[in-house]
């Protein structure tokens, strides 16, 4: 089946349905997600979203946590609009009628997370700022005619010719059938890869597939290695890895090992609240030491009273466990951001014409080598709109109307094969890049990824035609490209700790990119 757009937006979180709102003013959307259309890392992010907008904070302040998180990485221009951009978009959201949580007073409830040094995280519900977030932007989305929502649409490969893309290729796993969507301009908003590992607070679709595509059709491809590990996931036998939020350690709980002690006071300046890599280091220290798993996150000072009304989401999940919120929490760290992802410039173009990327999916320079907290729903909105903005200027009039024949099969007996791989990859980069590297695990990985790919290439169906075996080399694409950035970089800095060479060095402060066919080079930090 095709279909003809303007815009092809894959992807349903904030960025991808932010895009989709902004470019509705200019032609006609479709919306491709990977299941149903709340399936995004966007729409189950607690925490909240980082915009000054109270009288005693300021643009630069923020500029400055986010440049400190980065553990200097971030390209300087990004993060500058990231920080100016940021808040007329938010008051924009709120005039449209998006209602976030308010003091008694009527001013707006300002969280304090990990990195920052001022109160500016906006949130709403609660703790289910993204659900709040996302759902009042699909509101205003499905009130859009000229928007449509293709749903249970994976994502196989790009459609690129002359190194102009003229849309994506999808196979429908509902109605068993290929779909090619083609556009004047693709908007690649897919997410990141935290699903490829054990633990993560991603769902379950969250494997890289847009990395993977990007990368194969010839886009550049950054800071791979550099995967954030949210400290405090729900470490509970039996239970999922349910996000357990950076705003909870705002409101004061306390991180203590086994034995009742507070180890992150002499960690660090921000003890619990600091930046997100430090904390989970310290944690899985801590597990390695005591060997049970896990350490408690402590809310026993605190008023119960309190955590009911601002945590409502976690209190319930804690007790659908058996787990007393008002008391402690045991926590472990979990895969959670994709900091690293495909090039692009301010704009989010990348490398191929008519080729966007925003948010999660993206490298704009503003996450260096660490996410600061709630950075992210906020950098989907500003590069989304600079995204279609910038593609008024780029379109013409015969882009996306090649030809495209229907070429992909689905072979059910894969489907093993692929949920074999998964779990095979999923093992290794546990093991291997996880929260802390080494040389010698690392090489480990790759050998262990290059005997899956001739497992692959020797199973009597595969084809580079049959939707199972293209999900499965896609794993192992997007794996390769988180180990080989990890080996490359013989350094600690940011989400990126490596045993072996335990601090940061100057000579790598720079970012690492990898493309189709070429050898790892890297680009400079713009300051």
């Amino acid at each position: 089946m095709r279909l003809d757009y303007d815009y092809v937006v894959v992807g349903s979180g904030l960025a991808g349905l932010y895009s989709a709102l902004c470019a509705s003013r200019y032609g006609k959307v479709g919306i491709v997600t990977k299941m149903d259309i709340t399936d995004s890392n966007s729409y189950n992010a607690q925490g909240g979203i980082a915009a000054v907008s109270d009288r005693d904070d300021d643009p630069k302040y923020h500029f400055e946590d986010t440049i400190t998180a980065g553990r200097g990485l971030c390209d300087s221009p990004s993060v500058d609009i990231l920080v100016n951009e940021g808040p007329a978009l938010i008051r924009d959201l709120i005039e449209k009628g998006m209602h976030f949580d308010v003091t008694e007073s009527g001013r707006l409830a300002l969280g304090l997370e990990g990195g920052h040094h001022h109160r500016r995280i906006l949130h709403a519900g609660g703790d289910a700022t993204g659900r709040f977030v996302t759902s009042f932007v699909l509101d205003l989305v499905k009130k859009e005619r000229n928007i449509e929502i293709l749903p249970h649409c994976s994502l196989v490969e790009l459609l690129v010719r002359d190194n102009v893309c003229d849309g994506v290729r999808c196979w429908n796993f509902r109605e068993n059938t290929e779909y090619l969507i083609c556009g004047k301009t693709v908007i690649l908003a897919s997410g990141g890869a935290g699903a490829i590992y054990r633990r993560t607070t991603n769902p379950d679709t969250t494997t890289g597939d847009g990395l993977a595509a990007a990368f194969r059709a010839g886009c550049k491809v950054e800071d791979m290695e550099f995967i954030q590990f949210h400290p405090t996931a729900l470490a509970k036998e039996g239970a999922d890895s349910f996000l357990i939020s950076e705003a909870v350690r705002g409101e004061g709980a306390r991180l203590l090992n086994l034995k009742g002690e507070r180890f992150m006071l002499g960690a660090h300046e921000l003890a619990e609240l600091a930046p997100r890599d430090v904390v989970a280091q310290n944690i899985d220290a801590q597990i390695r030491k005591e060997g049970k798993g896990y350490v408690y996150l402590s809310l026993r000072h605190l008023d119960p009273d309190m955590i009911k009304s601002r945590f409502p989401t976690i209190y319930a999940k804690c007790r659908e466990y058996g787990i007393d919120m008002c008391d402690r929490i045991p926590v472990a760290p979990a895969a959670h951001y994709t900091v690293g992802g495909v090039c692009c410039d301010e704009n989010g173009e990348t490398c191929i014409g008519h080729l966007y990327v925003c948010g999660e999916i993206a490298s704009t320079g503003i996450m260096g080598a660490n996410r600061l907290a709630s950075n992210s729903l906020i950098e989907c909105m500003v590069f989304a709109q600079r995204a279609v903005k910038d593609s008024l200027k780029k379109t013409s009039d015969d882009a996306g109307s090649l030809a495209y024949k229907e070429m992909l099969r689905c072979d059910p007996d894969n489907e093993r094969l692929y949920a074999s791989i998964r779990e095979k990859v999923s093992d290794t980069v546990s093991e291997y890049a996880g929260i802390v590297r080494t040389e010698k695990g690392l090489e480990q990985a790759l050998k262990e990824l290059e005997a899956l790919e001739k497992v692959l290439a020797g199973y009597p169906s595969f084809g580079q035609d049959e939707v199972y075996s293209i999900m499965s080399a896609n794993l192992l694409v997007t794996a390769g490209l988180i180990v080989r950035g990890a080996l490359f970089r013989k350094e600690s800095r940011g989400c990126h700790f490596r045993a072996d060479f335990p601090a940061e060095k100057e000579e790598f402060r720079i970012h690492t990119v990898q493309q189709a066919g070429q050898a790892i080079s890297v680009r400079e930090v713009i300051s």
